[in-house]
């Protein structure tokens, strides 16, 4: 039985209409799943259907639609391409913290970033591939000023590019605000060192990464699916981490193949944990776990 809900009409008289919940059709479904594949290579198998329809009722409700149907009906014949990108924003999945997966990072003290200066570089180019809201970005700038404080006259500085397909979190992520409790799990000296924290008063409970960190991270979108990624100079160090676990095997080692394009040899690729290259003909050799060395002179 529907439920029922009071609409009140111009002469204050009181009728009853049904409230019918909105539901994604199993063809809407599939339009919004290859139109999601096609572009940015996520897969969007039927499990996934629950989780975009409460993520898409956002959208319909913003917009004023009462169904899928007509709202996605809009998207794809209406030429609005903000939309498709904000529909594409809502869909796409943005999880991550601080120093997630930390042995990552004691990798990159203990024997990347010592690597790389016997090689003589000196300047690292760091690249955050999948950089969500900053998160591993600003991470990655907080270990080099960590990496530089412990050994100075070791690097003359670093540069870090963020990129990702949603322009949404890269808007969140150019900020560098953050809810107080996103930093709960770090030492008290790196909190007091690399974030600022909101006044008392403010009513806010935030924190904010100190400009000598966030100015070192450029943010800017880009699709995995593209091409080529117009990336300006090569880098000795990618993380591209918790990415390929959306997308098949093809687009996965295309992925890569795309990436190292951009990575100097010698240069390290890190990838989730639950990733592998295994199967993939590349010029990568393993040198920890989910780490790789490009290989090369």
């Amino acid at each position: 039985m529907n439920a029922l809900r009071p609409v009140i009409k111009q002469d204050n008289a009181i009728s009853l209409m049904p409230v019918v919940p909105v539901q994604l059709k199993d063809k809407d479904f599939y339009r919004i799943s290859s139109f999601i594949e096609k572009n940015t290579g996520i897969r969007m198998p039927e499990t996934k259907k629950m989780m975009i329809q409460a993520r898409l009722l956002r959208r319909l409700k913003l917009l004023n639609f009462t169904n899928f149907s007509d709202y996605i009906d809009y998207v794809f014949s209406s030429g609005d391409k903000d939309e498709i990108i904000s529909m594409t924003d809502v869909l796409t999945t943005n999880l991550t913290e601080f120093f997630r997966e930390k042995e990552h990072f004691n990798v990159m003290m203990k024997m990347v970033l010592p690597s790389l200066s016997a090689y003589g570089v000196a300047r690292p180019a760091l690249w955050s591939a999948g950089c969500s809201t900053g998160e591993e970005a600003y991470t990655l700038s907080i270990v080099m000023q960590e990496y530089i404080r412990q050994r100075p006259g070791k690097f003359s500085g670093y540069g870090i590019l963020a990129t990702d397909i949603s322009t949404r979190v890269i808007d969140e992520a150019e900020q560098g605000i953050y809810p107080v409790e996103t930093v709960e799990k770090l030492s008290d000296e790196l909190k007091r060192r690399y974030f600022l924290r909101s006044r008392p008063d403010s009513g806010q409970n935030l924190v904010r990464i100190k400009p000598s960190v966030r100015d070192k991270v450029i943010f800017r979108h880009l699709n995995f699916m593209d091409s080529s990624y117009q990336i300006s100079d090569s880098k000795n160090i990618i993380f591209c981490r918790n990415v390929l676990i959306y997308f098949n095997k093809q687009i996965q080692s295309e992925v890569i193949q795309k990436l190292l394009q951009n990575l100097d040899k010698g240069g390290f690729l890190f990838l989730g944990h639950s990733e592998t290259i295994l199967g993939m003909n590349l010029p990568l050799e393993p040198v920890a776990p989910t780490v790789y060395r490009k290989k090369g002179d």
